[in-house]
């Protein structure tokens, strides 16, 4: 088991970030919007996350978010990559507007990742 997060991971197409906020589906699950988006070519699963600044004003505190989601999500991906559902992009925005301790942030994100699973399987299903 691979526990990095490599650039090719990363969303960062302009193209595909727009395509994913037009086309893709969305859920809530506090402190998290999810949106997703099956994508056909790839090799892996490209994640986007994003923390707003109208939420959290000062950047040292959006950094410590992004860092802390990214961590939660390179030590919990494997729930996603082992179900073999096909590769999807998904954008991670934070919308609570206070700095939420990480062993929270980490039980949200797997909660995240469950409901993401669950969902593609009824959609291939």
């Amino acid at each position: 088991m691979k526990y990095k997060f490599t650039k090719e991971e990363r969303l960062n197409s302009e193209k595909a970030i727009k395509e994913l906020f037009d086309k893709g589906s969305s859920f809530f699950l506090h402190p998290f919007k999810l949106l997703l988006i099956t994508t056909p070519e790839g090799s892996v699963n490209k994640v986007l996350i994003s923390v707003s600044k109208r939420k959290i004003k000062k950047a040292v505190d959006r950094n410590l978010i992004k860092r802390r989601i990214k961590e939660a999500y390179r030590l919990h991906k494997h729930l996603l990559e082992s179900q073999n559902l096909g590769k999807v992009s998904i954008a991670f925005i934070y919308i609570a507007s206070d700095i939420l301790p990480y062993q929270v942030i980490e039980e949200k994100l797997i909660l995240s990742l469950e409901r993401l699973v669950i969902d593609l399987k009824s959609k291939v299903s």
